[in-house]
């Protein structure tokens, strides 16, 4: 997909977020926790199946377990009653067993017929109703796996199906990666926390909520370090605190080139920037870099800009895939289709442009339309929005053509 022509200066989208996710350093170790305490966290290594699944033939569903062979016009007369959790037993010959879900299939019996295809007469013997096939209705030992076979692999996420895969095979103890810490600063003079008294001139911070909010979700431990006045002093200060404490330092405002924009300056004192500009709208001052610990390369820092909807988009797009890295997980793809425009827009010189949209199905397909204000620093829209309408740089937005979609599920951790 074309993005246009670059604003000057600024990376692609695909090139920064290529380069982010090559830059993560899985993080090193491992930690045994218990089976409950392990939703979220990455498996460390690859585990095998302990145990056959399933251990023994048994019945998909409440019926009778019989031999297809037997079935006559006289009926089976019901020799067993086989629940759940019943040992094996067999199946005497020119009988029938009455079996439940998930019991052992008697050894001999070659089918299981449900319930509802079977009448019993008077004398309560069985007679089928339509063809009873050989081998229906059975869960044979092994079928989804054996003892041995790959079970889970290293560096996928343990979700709730994961453990009850896990719990299956009697493991109570899972190998995990250690938690990725994180350190958040918020820069600026203006900002006051929620609560606090408010006053001309003064911005609440918006932005140490929300981001503390998504390093959560995504299981990262979050060192909060508050609020940083813009004074080259007092962040540097907090960027060296925030370095010895942390795997990643992530900061919001103050990245931009502003006179009052310190803290650029003070990380190229610490340690270095990679790159600073992204072209993309709203997002571009988004920075990445490291402070420098003695290291080789330092502890990784993470610049996001000031406006809280430019940061949002920021994150989604280029500092969690390089945080899922760092975690040990696999980053996937951006996933997008295409959706029809609703409405006409302008395009943004320059830059590729994340539009919030919420998605119209009445029709006869998925129709995107304006969440709200599309300012950097409305986050009404953002709340609201079902996804972005990624438009490449220099391009308008015109009703009834189709444009890229990223749909907002792919960012919930």
């Amino acid at each position: 997909m074309s993005c246009g022509t670059l604003a000057k200066g600024l990376l692609d989208l695909e090139v920064a977020r290529a380069r982010l996710i090559a830059a993560a350093e899985p993080v090193q170790g491992e930690e045994l926790v218990a089976l409950e305490q392990a939703a979220g966290r990455v498996l460390a290594r690859d585990l095998r199946a302990r145990l056959d699944m399933p251990g023994i033939d048994n019945s998909a569903m409440d019926g009778y377990a019989l031999r297809a062979a037997e079935l006559s016009d006289a009926g089976l007369p019901v020799v067993l009653r086989v629940p759940a959790g019943a040992g094996v037993e067999t199946l005497p010959e020119g009988g029938c067993a009455r079996i439940f879900t998930g019991a052992p299939v008697p050894e001999g019996a070659d089918c299981v017929v449900p319930q509802e295809r079977v009448r019993l007469d008077e004398a309560g013997r069985v007679h089928v109703v339509g063809e009873a096939k050989l081998g229906a209705n059975i869960r044979r030992r092994g079928e989804e796996y054996r003892e041995g076979d790959p079970l889970l692999a290293a560096g996928c996420t343990l979700n709730a199906a994961a453990l009850a895969l896990l719990a299956s095979q009697g493991i109570a103890e899972v190998p995990v990666l250690p938690r990725f810490r994180v350190a958040l600063i918020s820069t600026g003079d203006e900002l006051i926390e929620p609560g606090e008294p408010f006053a001309p001139g003064r911005v609440y911070d918006s932005n140490r909520v929300m981001l503390k909010a998504l390093l959560e979700q995504a299981d990262c431990v979050v060192l909060d370090l508050g609020v940083i006045a813009d004074d080259p002093a007092a962040l540097r200060k907090a960027f060296v605190a925030a370095r010895d404490g942390a795997d990643l330092v992530v900061c919001t405002g103050g990245v931009s080139v502003g006179e009052e924009d310190h803290v650029r300056p003070v990380l190229e004192e610490l340690g270095g920037l990679w790159f600073h500009g992204v072209a993309i709208k709203p997002g571009k001052p988004f920075a990445f870099g490291y402070l420098d610990n003695g290291s080789p390369e330092g502890v990784p820092l993470i610049g996001l800009p000031g406006n809280p909807v430019a940061s949002l988009v920021g994150w989604h797009l280029l500092a969690r895939p390089f945080v899922q890295g760092c975690q040990g997980r696999t980053v996937e793809a951006l996933q997008q289709y295409r959706v029809r425009a609703g409405f006409s827009r302008r395009g943004s010189p320059g830059r590729r442009e994340l539009l919030r949209v919420t998605l119209d199905w009445q029709g006869e397909g998925p129709l995107a339309l304006l969440a709200g204000g599309q300012g950097s620093h409305m986050l009404h829209a953002a709340s609201q929005a079902h996804g972005y309408l990624m438009m490449a740089a220099d391009t308008d937005v015109e009703e009834g053509h189709e444009y890229p979609y990223l749909p907002a599920g792919q960012f919930v951790d």
